[in-house]
């Protein structure tokens, strides 16, 4: 099956890969992660860092989610070793779909991931309307990446549907979105949420609305993504899934294909995202396997890292650039782009 980038296969409920890919075409893009708060998160810096970013060309932005942060956190968070969520996240935050249509009206080319947004903390219909709506002003440079969530505490402040359902939920309100993108007239009766008998105008600009990239690395991650995603996004540095090593993450690539081939889905038409939470000399050089450890050691290696994800179909890796100052963020883009990225 061949589509145009962009375009939905007419015989198939699922896109055609292209339309997974953060910014068209067939090569992978390199992402960074825009600040949701600090000093780095100010109206001039988020400017300066999004426009210089896709000047340097760099394809997509990535915005994080947390509405609020509790003071006595007891959920276990799952990108450290000891469970604890970092000190250094627990500030203040804008909230994320807001800062991604403030970066949007401040450039042109550059795409925005939300990485992830926790579907359960927002209406449904609310927040089929709010990307709809982002996707349209932007001119279809959206891509929604989603997560069920982890910080029950989070939940609990929110007033949100409990935290034991957030799987089930997340799934239907994924589905209740699908059904507003693209039915001309949309209902739908599920447990969590129920319509019918209105109209939702106008329809996102990507025809059947922003790719989806389904953020996490357990099973249930997995398996939604076999059902629901454009694209897998996972984070390489999960101490419960472990995906720092190629063979590794090979490994669960190939745990994914044969999911969705049980979905009765084309398992080449979802793409495959990488997240980087940290590169370079600090990080230890071999895997929890005895492998390499990805994204660890000198640019040149790095570059070598980046070519053999992107020839087993990565469309996507984004990165957080180290620095306290919007100049220094910036030159690690730089020396990133003009070390890592040749030849991409």
């Amino acid at each position: 099956m061949q589509c145009a980038p962009g375009a939905l296969p007419r015989s198939a409920p699922e896109r055609c890969p292209e339309a997974a890919r953060p910014s068209g075409g067939n090569s992978m893009q390199i992402g960074f992660s825009a600040p949701s708060g600090g000093p780095l998160a100010t109206p001039d810096a988020l400017t300066r860092l999004a426009q210089e970013a896709e000047s340097l060309g760099f394809g997509y932005a990535t915005v994080s989610d947390h509405v609020v942060i509790p003071t006595d956190i007891h959920a276990k968070y799952p990108y450290t070793d000891s469970g604890e969520f970092p000190a250094s996240s627990r500030g203040e935050r804008h909230e994320q779909l807001t800062q991604v249509m403030f970066l949007a009206a401040r450039t042109t080319r550059l795409r925005f991931v939300t990485s992830v947004m926790v579907v359960p903390h927002r209406p449904a219909l609310l927040t089929a309307k709010i990307l709809s709506t982002i996707d349209v002003l932007s001119g279809g440079r959206l891509t929604l990446g989603i997560g069920a969530g982890w910080l029950r505490e989070e939940f609990e402040a929110l007033q949100v549907p409990d935290f034991a359902a957030r799987g089930k939920v997340t799934d239907e309100y994924i589905l209740a979105a699908k059904t507003l993108w693209t039915e001309p007239k949309p209902r739908f009766a599920g447990e969590h949420v129920r319509f019918g008998d209105i109209t939702f105008e106008p329809k996102p600009v990507q025809r059947g609305g922003p790719p989806i990239w389904v953020g996490g690395e357990s099973g249930p991650a997995l398996r939604r993504t076999a059902r629901l995603g454009d694209a897998w996004y996972p984070i390489g540095t999960n101490p419960a899934f472990p995906l720092e090593s190629l063979a590794r993450y090979r490994a669960a690539v190939a745990k994914l294909r044969g999911l969705a081939e049980k979905e009765g889905r084309d398992p080449g038409a979802i793409g495959l995202a990488y997240r980087v939470q940290r590169y370079g000399p600090e990080v230890p050089p071999t895997a929890g396997d005895g492998e390499r450890r990805l994204f660890s050691g000198q640019p040149a290696q790095i570059a070598d890292d980046l070519k053999a994800l992107r020839d087993m179909g990565v469309i996507g890796v984004d990165l957080t650039f180290p620095g306290d100052t919007v100049e220094a963020v910036l030159a690690s883009m730089r020396a990133f782009r003009d070390d890592a990225m040749r030849g991409l």
